[in-house]
């Protein structure tokens, strides 16, 4: 009995978890694998976040509260966001999801309608265009290579506009890429977007608070003021406190969107995890010293794994300005041959021989809708990813130019 809907025919499971499935199979066969396929900080959740969540549980803060977050995290959002970014909200302007992955879910399913279409900069998080598929509308990909520094360029967004754009994803710093928009490059783009009204914009702003070198990673808003009753910001505390598993992340936009995203989170997962919500509240309103160790310790190993990469032949590397990944154009790679006399003619064929070969598991670019490239997350121990780009080296050195 086929018991899959046509909608869930449209999608896939998410790419670096299913890389991720696997090294776990080889490992548990006894393989030795590095597994750098999946985004998440390696560091434990800050003690006071801890205690917060074990404060909340005695408390006896164990029951429902309103569906899209408690009184208390959204007036610790707001401040957040006024302390941080200079921008201001009510808390009808503020919704709280299981993670930044829902309220975005919920923000498309508000206002998608069948033959609406997202304009997705690539390389992009594997999620945004499977979102879109499930609720029946299309994303329209606009790559952006390297030459481009993994941006999208006003000249581009300008070309790829049509009656049917409803949303315009940006994500900054970026995932896959690491790259990061300026204020200048925003402002850029607001000036072509403030000729479309119909679209609305989507900043993904997850990655904020890992930035590199003192790199510039401005929120949406704060370069283009203008567009805030076109704007969602989307951002949470799994990436900046090492909270992946509280599955709590956040949404900022007009009142009336906010409103309509409340409504069906209601009717799907209703409220966050309150013992989560209160350690959300201690995240963002306690001692920020974590994020800059754990940024300073993210920088250290970026410089390691950008030397590193970056000295193999065959592979071309920019320096990512934040988050946590090194995103890999193997061009040089392609048609090359492995010591079995396989021919490598695509980057999902390099990360499987990669896997196969060197015990180091990363992402084929395929999956973020740019190819060929490969990414690898730096959320690991240094010795570890000293260990893969050694590997990685040997791989590659061992490929030979076709026979």
């Amino acid at each position: 009995m086929n018991y899959e809907a046509e909608r869930a025919r449209r999608i896939k499971l998410s790419p670096a978890m299913a890389v991720s499935i696997r090294a776990r199979e080889l490992r548990a066969g006894g393989a030795d694998i590095i597994d750098l396929s999946v985004g998440e900080p390696d560091f434990d959740t800050p003690a006071h976040v801890l205690d917060a969540a074990a404060a909340a549980m005695r408390a006896g803060q164990t029951h429902y509260t309103a569906a899209d977050g408690t009184p208390e995290l959204k007036d610790a959002i707001i401040g957040k966001f006024a302390r941080e970014n200079g921008l201001t909200f009510t808390r009808q302007e503020i919704s709280a999801g299981n993670g930044a992955k829902q309220v975005i879910f919920n923000a498309l399913m508000a206002t998608l309608a069948p033959g609406d279409e997202i304009l997705v900069p690539a390389p992009y998080w594997v999620s945004y265009t499977d979102m879109a598929l499930l609720l029946g509308a299309m994303p329209s990909v606009v790559e952006c290579p390297i030459e481009d520094g993994f941006k999208l360029t006003p000249e581009k967004l300008e070309i790829s506009l049509t009656p049917a754009t409803r949303w315009l994803f940006l994500n900054s710093p970026g995932n896959p890429s690491g790259a990061a928009y300026t204020r200048a490059e925003l402002e850029a783009l607001g000036e072509v977007l403030v000729r479309y009204p119909r679209v609305l914009i989507l900043s993904d702003e997850i990655y904020e608070h890992i930035r590199h070198d003192g790199a510039e990673a401005p929120s949406f808003l704060t370069a283009c003021p203008h567009l805030r009753e076109r704007t969602v910001i989307v951002n949470g505390v799994s990436k900046a406190y090492a909270m992946t598993g509280w599955r709590i992340g956040y949404a900022a936009g007009p009142a009336d969107l906010i409103k309509v995203m409340a409504k069906i989170q209601s009717q799907s997962t209703s409220n966050p995890c309150s013992i989560s919500q209160a350690a959300a509240i201690a995240a963002l309103t306690g001692p920020q010293d974590f994020i800059t160790t754990a940024g300073a310790e993210y920088t250290a190993r970026r410089d390691l794994v950008i030397e590193a990469l970056s000295g193999i032949e065959g592979l071309r590397l920019r320096k990512p300005e934040g988050a946590f990944y090194a995103f890999a154009e193997c061009k040089g790679l392609i048609d090359k041959h492995t010591p079995t006399g396989r021919a490598l003619s695509n980057d999902a064929e390099v990360a499987e021989y990669l896997l196969e070969a060197a015990g180091v598991a990363t992402v084929p670019g395929a999956a973020f809708g740019l190819s060929p490239c490969f990414r690898l997350s730096f959320a690991a121990a240094r010795p570890l990813l000293a260990s893969a780009c050694s590997r990685i080296a040997d791989a590659v050195a061992a490929l030979e130019v076709g026979r």
